[in-house]
């Protein structure tokens, strides 16, 4: 074994292993080095729950530093949705599009988690990824802020969350006057310039931050991708409070 890694720590150097080396040595070499993985595998195994751990920790180093040239993006646009408790001491911004699958079904635990916490703050990223219709359902949520205000705004987002059907103008329509708001100036604001200039910026966003799922999650420092269970990320927010 100690012949194995001595020549291991030779060969990290190749030009002073081409000038060390035989070719007979060589293929020695690489025989003893076979003969001894396959009498210890669990090296294999070693090795690559390191090489797991080092890639992990790289990928966490690199979204941290993505997110932290992209605060200001986050949590201060000037035009997302903000709830929850807009002075908690955790922040918690979701990537969402109104026909996931998933973002459906992690929305009652979101909502629940902040319910039931009291100190997070709640920001609403609008990222239709899944085609024209989600782009229409978030044009619609979130032209209804700009003309009804944040409430409405809520009102319809946990609407679209639960809606089943196709969304249409038609469908949206019903969903405006379901709720007690004025489609008309709604429907006509889908299409101008301010929606699709905040839709671009999440965009944007999400490509600087390499989303290209839904959900996404950002907690403080960390991002999740992907449906989170209610547990945790209960415990995930209790972990950054210490």
């Amino acid at each position: 074994m100690l012949r194995i890694l001595a020549l291991v720590l030779t060969l990290a150097t190749p030009a002073v292993a081409q000038e060390v080396m035989s070719d007979a040595e060589r293929a020695t070499f690489r025989a003893e080095v076979r003969a001894y993985l396959l009498e210890n595998p669990e090296v294999l195994m070693e090795a690559i729950g390191i090489l797991e751990e080092r890639q992990q920790a790289a990928q966490m180093q690199a979204e941290e530093a993505m997110l932290a040239a992209s605060q200001d993006q986050l949590l201060n646009d000037g035009f997302s949705y903000v709830g929850g408790n807009p002075d908690g001491d955790i922040t918690v911004v979701e990537f969402l599009d109104y026909r996931c699958g998933y973002c459906k079904k992690a929305h009652p635990e979101v909502a629940e988690l902040i319910s039931q916490d009291g100190n997070i703050r709640y920001i609403v990223k609008e990222f239709p990824i899944l085609g024209e219709q989600s782009t229409m359902a978030s044009q619609f949520a979130v032209a209804t802020k700009l003309v009804a205000g944040d409430e409405a705004y809520y009102d319809v987002h946990n609407t679209l969350m639960a809606y089943r059907g196709d969304f249409s103008e038609a469908a949206l329509g019903r969903v405006a006057e379901g709720l007690g708001l004025d489609a008309t100036p709604i429907l006509a604001a889908m299409n101008s310039d301010e929606v699709a200039a905040i839709l671009n910026a999440n965009r944007v966003l999400g490509q600087q931050l390499q989303i290209n799922g839904t959900p996404t999650f950002v907690v403080q420092d960390e991002m999740l991708r992907g449906y989170v269970p209610f547990d945790q990320m209960q415990q995930i927010v209790a972990e950054l409070r210490g």
